[in-house]
């Protein structure tokens, strides 16, 4: 898209409950129109209950977007940040209705999803449409939505730097434990091979995976979704010279009714393939989130970790991106790509795949529960939301 004059930024985000009465009705919330009863979602409750009912993902977006005020404030922008969820207080309607009433007529939003696929992007376009109808702001307020930003060096540098550091801790663990030899050689690092990369990242259900990204491309495995994180880790193998070090993207944190195929292997079970390989050590690397929410603390600190230690895996965990300085700057940048003042024109990738889209096409990342009003799309008039004049 040509660059625009916005007066503000909207952070959208999921959303997580913020005591222990919030988290049925917060699950009610992920699931609703589904038909699960509450006896269900409260087994799925107990890894919020582990942790005070509290999901880390409310604070993590406050200091992101404390973080994105202060660098917009560092370079001289002015764009006030909002922040509204999809699934819990502050939620997107009731965001954009306080922005109308202060005077924002055109949003930018900038999800905290970096990849193409239903749940990470298109339902996001659709959260903000079905909220400008449902506010009534439908022509009045205008909100358009960054590109997905997988392969941005702002979201892939953390995880190098980050990686380096994660590999660098599980060799020294394998050391300590006269893993390979160390004992009695202890200046020689173990053997490479000695040490796997786990790329994590949320299973999906499979047609959604080979829905994700426009009809108009092929895709490794047909899906968007799955040639995007491919993508992005040989990238990151690549940066970080370790030519030996070998690697797999495996998924985490699937849901569902067991009958639904979902992309496959879950981390567990790699872990235990490994193990039985030979493998002595793991680093997990979140590559599919951006901060260290439930589905990270939970599905790979606690569960992750543990099936590690059964098996007698050294395993590392790395961060993930945050409010790195390089990822904050990076999401400035991705801002600034659209806006008239402080424009960036260079749109950098660090895969063939990207840069990825400012407007999205009919049936990219479409929902098999039937479609919705939608921004951010191209040829959409019977579904979009038009913008205001």
């Amino acid at each position: 898209m040509e660059p625009k004059r916005y007066d503000g930024i909207f952070l959208a985000s999921f959303g997580g409950p913020e005591g222990q009465e919030d988290v049925i009705p917060f699950l009610r919330n992920v699931t609703r129109g589904r038909g699960i009863p509450d006896e269900r979602l409260e087994e799925v409750a107990t890894h919020y209950r582990a942790n005070g009912g509290i999901s880390p993902i409310n604070a993590q977006n406050r200091a992101l977007k404390a973080a994105l005020e202060a660098e917009l404030e560092r370079r001289g922008i002015d764009l006030p940040v909002l922040w509204g969820n999809r699934n819990w207080d502050p939620y997107v309607p009731e965001t954009l209705q306080r922005a109308y009433d202060i005077g924002h007529r055109r949003l930018l939003a900038v999800s905290t999803s970096a990849y193409a696929s239903y749940s990470s992007c298109r339902q996001y376009r659709e959260d903000f449409g079905m909220a400008l109808e449902q506010t009534g702001l439908t022509g009045k307020l205008e909100v358009d939505k960054v590109r997905q930003y997988f392969d941005h060096p702002g979201f892939v540098a953390p995880f190098v730097e980050r990686l380096t550091e994660g590999l660098a801790g599980v060799r020294g663990k394998l050391q300590a434990t006269g893993t390979e030899g160390a004992v009695d050689a202890p200046e020689q690092d173990p053997d490479a091979r000695d040490v796997h990369v786990l790329f994590c990242t949320h299973s999906i259900p499979t047609a959604d995976a080979e829905a994700s990204g426009p009809r108009n491309r092929e895709f490794v495995e047909s899906s968007a979704y799955v040639a995007q994180h491919l993508a992005v880790a040989t990238s990151i193998m690549d940066t970080i010279a370790e030519a030996d070090t070998e690697w797999s993207l495996v998924y985490q944190s699937r849901s569902g009714s067991p009958q639904t195929p979902w992309l496959e292997p879950d981390v567990n079970d790699k872990l235990a393939e490994l193990a039985a390989d030979g493998v002595k050590g793991v680093v997990l690397v979140p590559l599919g989130f951006v901060s260290d929410h439930m589905e990270v603390v939970w599905d790979l600190d606690t569960e992750a970790m543990e099936t590690a230690t059964e098996l007698s895996l050294a395993a590392v965990r790395v961060p993930t991106p945050g409010i790195h300085d390089k990822f904050v700057a990076g999401l400035v940048d991705l801002v600034c790509e659209r806006t008239v003042e402080n424009n960036i024109a260079d749109r950098p990738a660090l895969t063939g795949l990207g840069p990825w889209y400012d407007v999205c096409t009919p049936g990219c990342c479409a929902n098999r529960r039937g479609a919705k009003p939608t921004i951010a799309g191209s040829d959409e008039a019977d579904l979009s939301v038009g913008a205001a004049e």
